[in-house]
């Protein structure tokens, strides 16, 4: 780098909410397996102490040596169903607590891995970790949770989507006194990755390495300074923009996941591009759409304008490393931007401008809050709706809803943090009963069978 671009990059740091938003340690549990639970339990906790012991210390230090602060420190490990699954228990309640409890020792923010893919079908033992999901979020502090109910290849399992509605339901009861916040710890996927950093959907997949260090990377405060500096360019300048401040945010990520791994003795997995916002002023995704030109998020040109800040983030990050997967794009989670906040609190977005979004982001309908008495087969309903966009069109689409107990239309719910508050958005009144109690599968899409 010249002395231009390092003084750039200290601005970035300084002033523009540059950070790295995580380093995930994947933690392949595949050996851990037995039929006794408590044996498997032990080797679980044993290995995730052996690797994870040094993460947090690791990261602060190289986090320090560079300037750069690492936000979140977390683990994902192997869908705990298939590991699970080789005992005769009825409940995984104990195996969430191990996981809870290394966690704390290692001192990581969140563990995630609670999960089960069920796009093919559910067996026992998938169907024993969906229904333990409410008991082990409500009893568990770290523990994140997610399932993936279709991919393009196989279709939608209506089954477990049925079934995840009147999960989540419970699962907001059992966290009422807390804004339901259980249900911010569970992610129902379609199309997942394997690779995937962010909380809290990701797992450590089987096609990955024994030990690997994902990096996730944020930078919405840094892209929407450099786009200030070009108001009233043509799109061809917004874009090009954009995918320059991408290169070196993906190459200042690349360097600190590179150090980490090294430091403690792993491989270096992916890079995960994706712009994730907080509720801190100036770190907002919204906000960047309205500097392109929209007035507020939610308004006409919202999803041209998001369509293109993704396009180019990818764009600018694939030149600049190797090592480009998880989900990589740009979030819009209502909760966790400040812009999104103020937009959904105001009344210019709500659900169906939200499920247009997801049409071109990064991943879906993320930390939307919306009134307690949402019933499980409308929360079913809005699952299909969004796992068929991303099974149509062949990427990762997600849903993290919300229903707060006790709370309607016009309140707020405060969950703290990087969660941050949402208002609650309104649901179509109409019935899904019938919808949701069909059951079966809606089939692969035509293009399933490209090979």
């Amino acid at each position: 780098m010249d002395k231009n671009n390092i003084l750039e990059t200290v601005r970035m740091l300084d002033n523009e909410n540059l950070d790295i938003r995580t380093v995930t340690l994947g933690i392949s549990l595949l050996d851990c397996i037995d039929v006794d639970g408590e044996k498997a339990r032990e080797k679980i906790y044993n290995k995730i102490i052996k690797y994870g012991k040094n993460l947090v210390s690791t990261a602060n230090e190289i986090g320090k040596k560079y300037g750069v602060e690492i936000v979140n420190k977390r683990v994902s490990v192997t869908p705990i169903a298939l590991i699970a699954g080789a005992t005769d228990e009825k409940n995984y309640l104990e195996f969430a607590k191990t996981l809870d409890k290394a966690a704390k020792e290692i001192g990581v923010d969140f563990i995630g891995g609670f999960s089960a893919l069920v796009h093919g079908d559910m067996t026992p033992a998938d169907e024993t970790l969906i229904r333990s999901i409410p008991e082990v979020l409500s009893k568990t502090e770290k523990v994140c949770s997610s399932i993936n109910v279709g991919t393009t290849k196989k279709g939608l399992n209506m089954d477990a989507v049925k079934l995840l509605g009147e999960v989540i339901v419970k699962t907001a009861e059992n966290t009422k006194d807390e804004d339901s916040i259980g249900c911010a710890k569970l992610v129902v996927f379609a199309n997942a990755v394997e690779d995937n950093p962010f909380m809290a959907g990701a797992f450590h997949g089987v096609g990955m390495g024994d030990v690997v260090l994902h990096v996730g990377v944020s930078g919405p405060g840094v892209v929407k300074y450099a786009l200030e500096k070009v108001r009233g360019e043509s799109f061809n300048i917004v874009s090009e923009t954009i995918k320059k401040t991408a290169f070196k945010i993906t190459r200042l990520g690349e360097l600190i996941g590179n150090e980490v791994a090294k430091e403690i003795g792993v491989s270096f997995g992916t890079i995960d591009l994706s712009l994730a916002p907080t509720p801190a002023i100036g770190d907002s995704v919204a906000r960047i759409l309205e500097e392109i030109g929209i007035e507020f998020a939610g308004g006409h040109g919202t999803t041209a304008a998001l369509a293109m800040l993704n396009d180019a983030v990818k764009k600018g990050g694939i030149m600049a490393s190797d090592h480009v997967g998880g989900l990589s794009g740009a979030f819009i989670p209502v909760s966790e931007d400040e812009g999104m906040i103020a937009a959904a609190r105001d009344g210019h977005i709500g659900l169906d401008k939200l499920e247009a979004m997801t049409c071109v982001c990064s991943v879906g309908l993320d930390m939307i809050a919306i009134p307690g008495d949402t019933k499980p087969s409308t929360l079913s309903a809005i699952i299909a709706d969004e796992a068929m966009i991303g099974i149509i069109n062949q990427k990762t689409t997600a849903v993290r809803l919300i229903p707060v107990i006790g709370k309607g239309v016009g309140e707020e719910a405060v969950f703290g943090g990087l969660l941050g508050s949402a208002p609650i958005v309104p649901v179509h009144k109409g019935s899904c009963e019938a919808f949701a109690n069909r059951g079966g599968y809606i089939p692969a899409p035509v293009h399933s069978f490209k090979n």
